[in-house]
């Protein structure tokens, strides 16, 4: 079976310390999934995440970090769509510098383009007749004029239905982030960096992605 996940990128530290809220203790350069399921902690590295790419003034509590982030005129967090096959346990996960907010440049494969999806490596889509290959690696192969490595195999016509999935996921997001919110204290600015999240990472906007015939 194959999935399609939207995550991103653990960091490797939080830039505030002690944390503002607790944080789920996950490894550095792991992946977080974002879903309706996430729990509190979850929610809370997500958004100390997005807070690490930007200067919070000290001491760097709670309302420091809520107060930069919506100052921000764009949010971003490393990560995009990660790929799994559970049949074969093989998995694609974004690159170096991709990001979560570039999600939806996947539907180009609808058009025959590949998105770029990141370096250090390169992953890559390769269209193969009616089915796509996508490669952690396949910047430096294809430019040999060969491909190699890992890479996760599935029907063309099956893509629309996975980007849906990944987006359903994404808006099923907003309920965790919404509740940690309240349970944070941010009262009405929680309410407005709900807002700022949907609107950075185009998350509830509508995805026109038709199944394949």
């Amino acid at each position: 079976m194959i999935t399609m996940e939207a995550v991103i990128e653990v960091p490797a530290v939080v830039s505030a310390s002690p944390p503002p809220w607790p944080l789920a203790a996950m490894a550095p350069g792991s992946w977080l999934v974002l879903n309706a399921g996430c729990a509190d902690d979850q929610v809370g590295l997500f958004v100390a995440a997005l807070a690490n790419r930007i200067e919070v003034l000290p001491p760097g509590g709670r309302d420091e970090v809520v107060n930069a982030l919506l100052a921000e005129d764009f949010l971003i967090a490393a990560g995009g769509l990660r790929i799994r096959d559970s049949t074969t346990g093989t998995v694609v996960t974004p690159g170096c510098c991709a990001g979560l907010e570039d999600w939806r440049d996947w539907a180009q494969v609808l058009i025959g383009n590949s998105p770029w999806l990141g370096h250090d490596p390169g992953p890559e889509v390769e269209i193969v007749s009616d089915d796509l290959r996508v490669w952690q690696d396949g910047g430096p192969n294809r430019y040999r004029g060969r491909w190699a490595g890992v890479h996760v195999d599935l029907p063309h016509r099956a893509l629309p239905g996975l980007l849906n999935g990944a987006h359903r996921d994404l808006v099923g997001f907003l309920n965790p982030l919404t509740r940690w919110a309240t349970r944070v204290g941010l009262q009405q600015r929680g309410a407005t960096l709900v807002e700022a999240i949907d609107k950075n990472f185009a998350i509830t906007a509508p995805l026109d992605v038709q199944p394949l015939q």
